[in-house]
This record gives C-alpha cells, structure tokens and sequence, in this order.
C-alpha cells in the first residue's frame, strides 16, 4: 500500500511541475501552487523527487536557497492550487 501512495505522490508532483532543463529536478509550473500536510504553500519552488525524499527549494530573498525535505513515506496530502481556466 505504501509503494502504491508514493507512486501516487510522484505522479501529483508531477503533473504539478515541469523538468528543469539539463537537471533531475522540476520546477513548479506557472500559475500553479503546492501545498504538502496542510503545511506551507509552495509557488515558485524546484522539486527534486526520489523514492526516499521530496527535496523542494525556494529563493530565501537574500541570496539563499532554501531546502525543506519531505519523507516521501510520511506525506499524507498534497494539495495544488491553480485557476479553473
């Protein structure tokens, strides 16, 4: 069952996204936000999915990059955001 929800999660992720050219990674798509756990909503992030972890990283506005790491095992909903258009 857990194989199955993680395949799940990759393939919401994915739609949600797009490849980053020359990377592994994906960029969320313009005009669409992620939320993941009801937690902080995500909109102009990089995604990196592995079978072990979701990597998702932002601009911290002062130079920085900023990482926050989801066990791909403890996700439990993911939420998108996006016009009805």
């Amino acid at each position: 069952m857990a194989e199955s929800n993680m395949q799940a999660w990759e393939k919401v992720l994915e739609y949600a996204s797009v490849p980053l050219h020359g990377t592994m990674s994906r960029k969320i798509r313009k005009g669409v936000k992620l939320q993941i756990n009801e937690g902080q909503i995500y909109e102009d992030a990089v995604l990196f999915i592995s079978d072990l972890f979701l990597r998702v990283t932002e601009d911290g506005g002062d130079g920085t990059a900023v990482n926050t790491y989801y066990d791909m095992k403890a996700i439990a909903s993911i939420r998108t955001y996006s016009s009805k258009d």
